[in-house]
């Protein structure tokens, strides 16, 4: 009789719980929840003062794919998912009506947005900015989306192999 008294008290305590919880929940607004808007890709986001290189990566590669989903009219989220993988670039061009000509000038048009904003918040030198506009211009389209997908893998990559040369590298970003 004990143990199954013991039982209920749990289950009971369990229920009462969990309503408590409900109620906290509405109480602090949870029926009226409605999610944030995505952010106008077109509008300029300013950078903050990236401090290394893996900074630097993450703000280049939120503006490249601002500025490719501004070029295609979609939100820089839904271009993020699409290209994640081939599968997902696949579905994005079907349902949008984009191909992979269309697709590549965007990417392009992103990742000049994204060096003209580093070079602007003084986070990449104008010596490596020129040259890297007159690379991207001329990059195959996997190779576009690799570097928007993996900016920070292929930086620290660059950064683990220059080695002693790094301060050099360090030195061009102001």
């Amino acid at each position: 009789m004990r143990a199954e008294l013991r039982g209920r008290v749990l289950v009971g305590g369990a229920i009462l719980a969990a309503l408590v919880l409900v109620g906290v929940y509405l109480a602090a607004g949870g029926s009226s929840y409605t999610p944030e808007k995505t952010l106008d890709p077109c509008q300029h986001r300013p950078w903050s003062d990236p401090q290394g290189l893996g900074e630097i990566a993450n703000q280049f590669t939120s503006s490249a794919l601002d500025g490719a989903a501004c070029q295609l009219g979609v939100s820089r989220e839904t271009l993020a998912r699409a290209l994640a993988t081939p599968q997902a670039r696949e579905r994005f061009s079907e349902r949008y009506g984009i191909d992979d000509a269309k697709l590549a000038r965007a990417v392009r048009a992103g990742l000049l947005r994204a060096v003209t904003d580093a070079e602007d918040a003084g986070a990449l030198s104008p010596l490596l900015a020129g040259p890297l506009r007159a690379t991207i211009e001329e990059i195959p389209l996997d190779q576009a989306i690799e570097l928007i997908n993996n900016a920070r893998s292929l930086l620290s990559t660059a950064q683990g192999f220059l080695g002693p040369a790094e301060n050099l590298l360090e030195g061009l970003l102001p």
